[in-house]
């Protein structure tokens, strides 16, 4: 093989000096003809020498030691709002509409008058039942004068006993009378004060559904609007059974009971559709006392203040509670933990620099990070950056890193479970 190269080098190069010693004779130019030389040397130096295959060094690649610090858990759930209060307003007297007295839509007080029903009628039956009692209360008067004046003639003989009792009946039988009108007064009043319709607490009312000068209240009860209060607003969402035995099991832990009857103690954040993070803040205030069987889920119920109207009645929310307190909880980068046919894993790489897999299980996510409930340890170095260049039994050059650092630096840090829409 050498042979062969050398002697196909040599003729190559016999023929390239032939030719170059006529041009340089032609030339003059003895420099030339060295530099050729010296060109022919390195092409037979070339020949000569072996090529030896240099393995490309280990790729590097980012690792950092799971972030270990305490972790309120949530539960993400989802619920509706709901008004504190909602009744509809109703004509309870029949008679026409005389005034509307609100502007649809529009936010009223406690006693304000929404609207107006014709008075005369009812202000007539009080009047009448008014005389009807001082007619009464004059009868009373001289029955109860007659009796009193038969008594007394009795006892002196004068009178019979049979009298006496006549007049003492008709006296009884007025005094009844006085009664009954009194009764009627008060029954006139309650008829008369329906003609007013005033809002029953702070709220906003529905758009008027009568208009002025229609008969209400004839075969029953009309409807006329509705009344709202949404400050504060209930949010309604419902709890699955291992979620209320998670929480019982937590409270327990931590010394507190878990009862339906006080859960003030108890906060809630709601974030409404398109809304980042859960700005909405607020508390239990109530738990069904059992379980539903046919959903097995209980149904609980929080308040939150609503004065800037910011929250309407049947909205879909996200709901975010506490279950439990984790004092150690491990986190890692979120996407540093990829997914297989196991499950959730993350990439360890072990004193020699060689990558491994480790199954682990997870919990909510932290802003950039999600807490690590199994499979890692405090000390492993896991691949946070770099991923696409490590694969388990390969040999990297690892760049450690803080992920302290790379979690202060995430935009959303320092909203926990922001960023995190369905629970874990």
């Amino acid at each position: 093989m050498g042979t062969t190269c050398e002697g196909s080098v040599q003729g190559s190069v016999g023929g390239l000096i032939l030719q170059l010693r006529r041009d340089a004779a032609r030339r003059r130019n003895r420099g030339f003809s060295a530099a050729v030389a010296l060109m022919c040397g390195g092409l037979l130096a070339g020949c000569n020498a072996s090529n030896v295959y240099v393995p490309p060094p280990p790729p590097k690649v980012v690792v950092a030691q799971p972030l270990q610090k305490p972790v309120t858990t949530y539960l993400e759930l989802t619920g509706n709002t709901a008004p504190v209060n909602s009744v509809d307003l109703v004509a309870r007297v029949q008679g026409y509409l005389q005034s509307i007295d609100y502007k649809d839509g529009a936010a009223v007080t406690k006693g304000t008058q929404l609207f107006g029903i014709e008075r005369d009628t009812y202000q007539a039956q009080l009047d009448q039942s008014k005389a009807t009692l001082a007619s009464n209360q004059a009868t009373l008067a001289y029955n109860e004068s007659e009796y009193q004046r038969q008594t007394t003639l009795n006892r002196q003989d004068f009178a019979s006993v049979a009298t006496m009792e006549n007049w003492r009946a008709q006296r009884d039988q007025a005094a009844a009378n006085v009664l009954n009108a009194k009764a009627a007064i008060e029954l006139a009043n309650i008829n008369l004060g329906y003609t007013q319709v005033l809002a029953p607490f702070d709220g906003v009312v529905t758009h008027h559904l009568v208009d002025l000068g229609a008969l209400v209240g004839v075969s029953g009860p009309t409807k006329l609007a509705t009344i709202i209060q949404t400050d504060p607003i209930w949010v309604y969402f419902n709890l699955s059974e291992p979620q209320v035995l998670a929480i019982k099991e937590s409270n327990a832990k931590a010394g507190i009971p878990f009862r339906t009857t006080d859960l003030s103690s108890i906060s809630v954040e709601i974030g409404l559709q398109g809304e980042a993070g859960y700005p909405h803040k607020g508390h239990m205030d109530y738990a069904s006392p059992q379980v539903d069987t046919s959903t097995g889920s209980l149904l609980v119920r929080a308040v939150l203040d609503n004065k800037d109207q910011a929250v309407l009645p049947g909205l879909f929310v996200r709901v975010h509670t506490p279950i439990a307190q984790q004092n150690k909880a491990l986190l890692m980068r979120d996407d540093a933990i990829g997914t297989s046919q196991e499950g959730k894993y993350v990439l360890v790489v072990g004193p020699d620099n060689i990558v491994q897999r480790k199954v682990v299980e997870t919990g909510q996510r932290e802003g950039r990070l999600r807490i690590i409930e199994s499979g890692l340890d405090p000390g492993d170095w896991v691949v946070i950056e770099g991923i696409q260049r490590a694969f388990p039994g390969a040999k990297v050059d690892p760049q450690k890193t803080d992920l302290a650092s790379v979690a202060a630096d995430s935009p959303d840090a320092a909203k926990p479970g922001a960023a995190d829409p369905s629970p874990k």
